[in-house]
């Protein structure tokens, strides 16, 4: 009885755990990615990134915090609302895998590159570019 308890407690912290590889195992990592960047959603975005990254907008390099990174996400979204998001190349295994996408949003069209380190643990976003097509 204790044994199936500790593995429904175990798989009810996975379920609700940020993101992990064991959310990787299932689905490529840049399907949710790709959706919050599609939605405009910085928050759950926000989530996935490192406690530190690179964020390179529109030419404008920064190593900043995540909630620094967040709120440039904000600031991009409420300027560019986002319309459609589209993976068109990934590549890399553990423990870096990378992305490059092209987001349609406010009526432009935008290169988004992404960098993900994946541990036993968890993934986040190491880096992320966006850039004009």
């Amino acid at each position: 009885m204790k044994k199936v308890f500790w593995l429904a407690s175990l798989f009810f912290l996975l379920l609700t755990a940020g993101p992990s590889a064991a959310q990787d195992n299932g689905q490529d990592v840049f399907t949710p990615i790709g959706k919050y960047l599609q939605s405009g959603d910085y928050d759950k975005l926000s989530a996935w990134f490192a406690d530190n990254l690179e964020l390179d907008m529109l030419g404008a390099v920064n190593n900043c915090t995540r909630n620094q990174a967040r709120l440039i996400m904000k600031n991009f979204f409420a300027n560019y609302t986002p319309k459609k998001f589209t993976v068109i190349h990934k590549s890399g295994k553990a423990p870096m895998k990378y992305a490059v996408g092209s987001l349609s949003a406010g009526g432009e069209r935008f290169r988004v590159i992404l960098y993900v380190k994946t541990t036993d643990a968890t993934s986040h976003i190491e880096q992320l570019k966006v850039e004009r097509e």
